[in-house]
Formats: C-alpha cells, structure tokens, sequence
C-alpha cells in the first residue's frame, strides 16, 4: 500500500451519501486515535453527468496514488447512453482484479439453514461473462445468439491467491470452485489456479467442488468459516445467495482489490454491499453498520496501528448489537445517527481497555 493514512472518500447518493458520513465519524482521529486524511470527490448521480464521468476518473486516479478508498452507494442510471456505473470504471481505472464479500453472523439474528461461520466470496472483478463480446444471426425461430467470454491466467491467479491468503488470516478453508469437469479449458484455468495455490499454501484446508454441487453444500454449511474462489458471474450470483443467509446483509462489506506483482495489495476500495435505499432518504432509520465495516475493513490492510482500530470498530459494531443496540431492520429502535453513537463509545472504551493492558 502506498499511504495508509489517507483515505479517498467517494461521495455517494440518497442514503448511501448519509451512510458513508456516518462510518467517518468512526473513523474521527478522537474515536480510533489515528490521523487519517480524507480526500473527498463527489460521485453523486448529477455531479458525474456534470462533469461525464470526469470526476470517476479522477477519483480512481486518487485511489492509485493513496492506496485506499471509502465509497458510498452510487446510483447507477439504466438508460442507454447515460453515465453508467462508476464502479465498472473505477475497477478498470485502479486495475482491481478481486472483489471480495463477506457474509458473517449478526448476534441476535437468526441465519438460514445452519449457516454460522463467516463465508467469503473471492470473484474476478473483471471478464467472464462481464464485457463479453455478444451477436446474434439468423431470423425467426433459426435465430441464434453468441457470446465470446474471455478470462485471464494473471485474473485467475489473483483470485486464488488472494482466496488462499484471506483463509490463512482468518483461519478458514479454501471451497468451491469452477465447472472445470464441463469446462476444462475455460473454466479449468481458474481451477488450474486455485490448486497451484494450494501447493504454495500448504498448511491451508482446500476443498475443491464445482459450482452447483457448492451451491448445494452451502446450504448444509454449519461452523467452518469458508472462502470461495469463483468467476466473476459465479461469484457475483454466490454473494447474492450467501449475504442474505445470515438472516442481513447489515454485517457485509465488499472490497475491491488490485495487486502488486507479489500479490500484496496495492489498492483497496470498500463499500457496503448494499444500495442507495432512496425510501429511507433523510429518515435517520437506516443500518450504518455495513458502511462502519466497510471502513474498519480499510484498517485491517494498514499498519499495527490501524489493524488494532479496524478491530476495535468490528467489535464493537456486532457487541453493540448482541446487547440490544439495533436499528430497526434487526428489530431495534435505535436511529441511524444513534447507532454509531453507540458504536463510538464502545470503540474508545475498547481502545482505552487495550492501551492499558
């Protein structure tokens, strides 16, 4: 990482704008004793067809130069020729191969099946079925479409590195995987990937399966945290199932990752993993606590310093909950803004605890 105390803000909408000032305030210098730098742009829906997409542009090039970036929900326009989504350019811009999600337990609410244990999704950020090259030919019912997807060795092997990486840390197994039977050649490169990986990281659990018969064993998932290495549709329909399972999204942040040659981070940008929620705009109702760990997930990719508060914030968010401090989404009757207050405490309090010992 190039700065690890700056951080590149991007400016969100609706909710998501109000959101992101909530995780600031955790991140305040008098709440997690570190000077961080902020350095804001404003990706809100008007100011990037104000400016067509400039200010993105220059909002990623801020995040190659700092290492780091905090972004807001974006609304991202359907219509043909608009602005589109910032984070398609973002991820090319930065060169983020690897996003990744994390769903985990909420205490108090009650998972799907026997889910428990924190499950994260490592998918490509870029190829596969993402920018393929689609045709059609032929008329009536002879009509037939085409699709040329495309996947990269260096996209594959960051993948199944940094999967292997993230289960070393957090002491997880390494699951899933591609159709690499049906798709040897294609799909198989990932796999290819994943158990060379395996060789590298020895003292990691692997457990290779393709992708349906791991969707079907998700569901019978009980306490053994797993990462899941897959392809960039793969892994973006996985976190669409494996998020809601733990009964709320409201603990899950998403990272994008780009890679130096060694595979260490060279630029990471968190968000929550969910959207603007325009009905919950200016009513101080909505969960913070996806964007707080959003930031405490920047942290933990710091130095000791930072790792220590990125601690404390997680913490402190899933205590705060556990002992009745809920917005009302986790059937609480705590506002947005009342929410973080909470979380503030607790994380002075934690960090004055450890200080002391």
């Amino acid at each position: 990482m190039r700065d690890e105390h700056t951080i590149v803000v991007l400016e969100g909408d609706q909710t998501g704008q109000e959101l992101l000032e909530e995780s600031l305030r955790v991140l305040a210098p008098d709440v997690i004793g570190l000077e961080l730098d902020f350095v804001r742009f404003d990706l809100s829906l008007e100011r990037r067809r104000e400016t067509d997409n400039g200010v993105v542009y220059e909002a990623a090039a801020a995040i190659r130069e700092h290492g780091m970036g905090l972004k807001g929900a974006t609304v991202t326009p359907e219509q043909r020729g608009d602005v589109g989504s910032p984070n398609r350019i973002i991820r090319e811009e930065i060169g983020g191969k690897v996003i990744v999600r994390t769903g985990r337990r909420i205490p108090g609410v009650m998972p799907v099946g026997g889910v428990f244990a924190p499950i994260s999704i490592v998918r490509m950020a870029v190829g596969d079925a993402y920018g393929a090259t689609e045709w059609r030919e032929g008329e009536g019912d002879d009509e037939v479409a085409f699709r040329t997807e495309r996947i990269e060795r260096r996209v594959c092997r960051a993948v199944a590195e940094f999967a292997f990486r993230q289960a070393a840390r957090t002491g997880a197994k390494v699951f899933g995987g591609p159709k690499y039977t049906v798709s040897p050649t294609y799909e198989g490169m990932l796999k290819e990937e994943m158990d060379a990986a395996a060789e590298r990281h020895p003292d990691v659990r692997y457990e290779p399966q393709l992708i349906d018969a791991t969707f079907a064993l998700l569901i019978s998932t009980t306490g053994e945290p797993l990462v899941i290495p897959a392809l960039n549709r793969d892994g973006d329909i996985l976190s669409d199932l494996v998020l809601p399972l733990f009964g709320s999204i409201a603990g899950s942040e998403s990272l994008l990752v780009a890679f130096e040659d060694d595979f260490e981070p060279a630029a990471i940008m968190a968000e929550a993993a969910h959207g603007t929620a325009p009905s919950l705009q200016g009513k101080n109702v909505a969960n913070p606590m996806a964007m707080i760990l959003a930031g405490a997930a920047l942290l933990s990719h710091t130095d000791d310093e930072g790792q220590r508060a990125g601690r404390a914030i997680r913490e402190a968010c899933l205590e705060a909950v556990a002992q009745g401090s809920r917005t009302a989404d986790l059937g609480g009757e705590l506002g947005t803004s009342e929410f973080t207050d909470e979380v503030i405490a607790r994380v002075r309090a934690k960090l004055e605890v450890w200080a002391s010992l």
